[in-house]
């Protein structure tokens, strides 16, 4: 598999208008350590669930005789905030260490961790890269996060963490010349926000970004047709396959997540959960990034889930994406055929 996205906690120093996921806040007391531990509990045998080899296919990348070549995948730890001291020491770290160990003498693992990079300094940062992390990519850079709302701010945050790294020699991921084995091995770092230009600057409608109204993406805005999203997710021999897990093992096609998850990896190996997926017309529409098409089975035509893919927003105003469609299937035929193969 290319990339999986692995959620490891809902603790977040910031509570900001624009998340799709409402548990990305702070806590404390005994919230605290019950959101600690859920992540604590289970990130053993999420790991030892994972495949034993992460790496996957490329086929716009063909060896001598024309075959597409093997490629090392990728698995981003990500929160909320990684980088926080309880997270850092509890989760993060160790999480680090039992990928690596897994990885190391088997076609190895490109190991990401993402960051709103505010609470990056000199010490946390040489601490992180001394858990064999490949690449540190920056995600907050925009104006929906408290301190960061004008470009003066945000220009003064890139360019100290821009010192930080080239203080470690590390190097922007552009100039990591992977396919042609170039810095092959360098250690990489990236920014990246909710801005206008990026694939999710229209702000998917999860969370709060949908109760503050802030999403501007609309019917023609097909999220699952994008990185991130359900595209090619059970094509996972293949370039272009991703997951995202949630810190109790939940699984899901896309980062922005379906109503339910489809497995639990602390629970089964992440291909058994795959591949008792493929075939399914439901999920095979995910995968083809049609979700419009997901219900063709179940009775509902292309026209019944544009209908459905229609809401009416806390202020009255109507919005309509095809994520809304995908929430109202789960709801309304996955959730109920769940409760009854439950109870049968």
């Amino acid at each position: 598999m290319e990339s999986v996205y692995y959620v490891i906690t809902w603790l977040c120093h910031r509570t900001c208008a624009h998340c799709y996921e409402d548990r990305f806040r702070p806590y404390q007391g005994h919230r605290l350590l019950q959101v600690l531990g859920e992540s604590e509990e289970a990130f053993a045998r999420i790991v030892e669930n994972l495949p034993e080899r992460h790496t996957y296919l490329d086929p716009a990348d063909p060896d001598e005789q024309g075959n597409p070549r093997e490629r090392t995948g990728r698995i981003i730890l990500a929160g909320g905030e990684v980088l926080l001291q309880p997270v850092r020491q509890k989760l993060l770290y160790p999480i680090l260490d039992l990928l690596y160990d897994k990885y190391k003498d088997n076609g190895g693992v490109k190991l990401f961790v993402q960051t709103t990079g505010d609470v990056l300094n000199e010490r946390i940062l040489d601490e992180v890269l001394q858990h064999h992390v490949s690449h540190v990519s920056v995600s907050g850079i925009d104006h929906h996060h408290e301190g960061l709302e004008t470009n003066e701010a945000q220009k003064k945050l890139v360019e100290r963490l821009i010192r930080l790294f080239e203080s470690r020699r590390m190097q922007p991921s552009a100039n990591i010349a992977d396919k042609a084995g170039i810095e092959e091995h360098a250690v990489a770092y990236s920014f990246f926000g909710a801005t206008r230009d990026s694939w999710i600057g229209d702000l998917w409608p999860r969370g709060r970004a949908v109760l503050n109204e802030l999403s501007t993406a609309g019917i023609n805005d097909n999220f699952c047709n994008r990185w991130s999203g359900g595209l090619n997710f059970l094509q996972y021999r293949y370039a272009g396959s991703e997951v995202s897990i949630e810190p109790n093992g939940n699984v899901y096609p896309c980062c922005i997540k379906t109503k339910v998850p489809i497995g639990n990896v602390a629970e089964e190996p992440l291909y058994t959960i795959l591949d008792r997926l493929i075939g399914n017309p439901i999920f095979e529409a995910i995968s083809m990034g049609h979700p419009e098409r997901m219900g063709i089975g179940a009775g509902w035509s292309v026209e019944k889930f544009l209908e459905k893919s229609k809401m009416i927003l806390p202020s009255g105003k109507r919005y309509e994406n095809l994520c809304i469609g995908c929430d109202k299937f789960h709801e309304e035929v996955i959730v109920p055929l769940l409760r009854t193969k439950a109870s049968s």
